[in-house]
């Protein structure tokens, strides 16, 4: 694979991947939301910010969960330096964001994201 695709990608190191950290966060983060996202978040002492996605079985079928999944990685990714500070961040759909075209999904979480300062 072409080395210019692969730095493309999220790191491993900026994504949430343990479950008790996703416990965290919902237990002691702070919420925003659209009507598509919900967004949990918690202030972390690092040099970045990290990413976890809750997608359900309620949202559809693993094609459906698989593309919105695809779909927010990619938005943080462009988006993640426009985030001021550090933080652990858990962004959980919502049944209502299974159909939606790729667009609407970014300004959906362009305005969430917009609420909480950028």
């Amino acid at each position: 694979m072409d080395m210019a695709l692969t730095s493309l990608g999220l790191k491993k190191t900026h994504k949430i991947l343990d479950r008790s950290e996703f416990v965290k966060l919902s237990k002691h983060g702070k919420k925003f939301q659209d009507h598509f996202f919900i967004v949990l978040y918690l202030p972390r002492e690092s040099d970045y910010s990290r990413l976890g996605i809750t997608v359900s079985k309620r949202i559809g079928n693993a094609v459906i969960r698989n593309r919105i999944k695809r779909l927010i990685r990619e938005w943080f990714r462009v988006n993640k330096s426009d985030i001021h500070g550090c933080w652990d961040l858990n962004v959980i759909a919502k049944k209502t964001a299974a159909g939606l075209p790729s667009h609407q999904v970014f300004v959906s979480l362009e305005n969430v994201f917009g609420k909480f300062g950028r």
